[in-house]
């Protein structure tokens, strides 16, 4: 799973580097999540996974408070959460997962962000059953072998615990998300580098030349979408 990692990390850290357009989107995703439940995160399962996958892309705290007393106030503003799956060349898939106020824009958006770049959007259900939903955390200054041996203790399964780049890795099954960070926490573990849901592809595939440079520019249109929060896709990218 190494390179689905460094994968992983390096999209990561390329929206790390635009800080203002990912604050922007955690907003909205904060608040949808606040408005469609429980403004409290101790009540609100779904709003307290945004938030702590925010403190991941270090969202400012009072960021995710505005966000938050929005939805307890005057914000009427309704967001509808939407996937959609397409192809790239030679084999390559992408799924884009957006949230939105107005579904005809996204969609007329993402079909022209594939349209353009040598893609095309495909039906419900076109690529994402060659992903799987993966619940992911990663830490450091820890024994992979210890943690997974802890997390059985706790009678937790996870798909895999492995160190790569100086980060123990923990992939674990998306229903068990909370009570895998929940145990980690409690074991002391404070600090992720990630912890979120990623669809990570069960095989990936390899671009160059024109198909990669057209790839790569479809993947930047789409993650700088005002609606999309998070695209995943299947092309190994080398180091």
């Amino acid at each position: 799973m190494g390179r689905k990692w460094a994968n992983i990390v390096a999209k990561k850290t390329a929206k790390d580097a635009n800080n203002s357009r990912v604050y922007a989107k955690f907003g909205i995703e904060i608040y949808a999540a606040a408005k469609s439940g429980d403004p409290d995160p101790h009540a609100n399962q779904k709003l307290r996974f945004v938030i702590e996958r925010a403190k991941t892309y270090n969202v400012p705290k009072h960021i995710i408070d505005r966000a938050i007393e929005k939805a307890k106030g005057s914000g009427d503003e309704n967001y509808q959460e939407l996937r959609y799956e397409g192809f790239g060349p030679n084999g390559s898939m992408v799924i884009v997962d957006a949230l939105t106020n107005n579904v005809n824009r996204t969609a007329a958006d993402v079909r022209a962000a594939f349209g353009k770049n040598g893609g095309n959007m495909g039906v419900s259900g076109a690529v994402s059953y060659m992903f799987d939903n993966t619940a992911l955390f990663g830490f450091s200054d820890e024994d992979a072998d210890e943690i997974l041996e802890y997390l059985m203790e706790q009678d937790i399964d996870v798909r895999d615990v492995v160190e790569e780049e100086d980060q123990v890795i923990v992939y674990g099954e998306p229903e068990d998300f909370n009570s895998i960070q929940e145990a980690l926490k409690a074991k002391g573990i404070t600090e992720f580098s990630v912890a979120e849901m990623q669809m990570i592809p069960q095989n990936e595939v390899s671009l160059s030349g024109d198909d990669l440079e057209k790839f790569e520019k479809m993947i930047d249109v789409l993650e700088e979408l005002e609606d999309v929060q998070q695209v995943f896709h299947n092309v190994e990218f080398e180091d």
